[in-house]
């Protein structure tokens, strides 16, 4: 039976913000999934693709 990931949603998240990911750690690869819709399915990327999609959309808000 495998263990159940780890959701993470960003700390500078509030209730009130509307669009927001969550991210987990699946092993081999991260998991990225729509914390609105999380029964939606996930994303999985390498930690280089992931690394690589942070830089091109760069910092968030605040």
């Amino acid at each position: 039976m495998s263990e159940r990931p780890t959701w993470r949603k960003a700390k500078a998240s509030g209730p009130e913000e509307g669009a927001c990911v969550e991210l987990a750690d699946l092993a081999a690869v991260v998991g990225i999934r729509d914390s609105k819709d999380p029964g939606a399915g996930h994303l999985r990327l390498s930690r280089e693709a992931l690394a690589s999609l942070f830089r091109e959309v760069g910092p968030g808000p605040g």
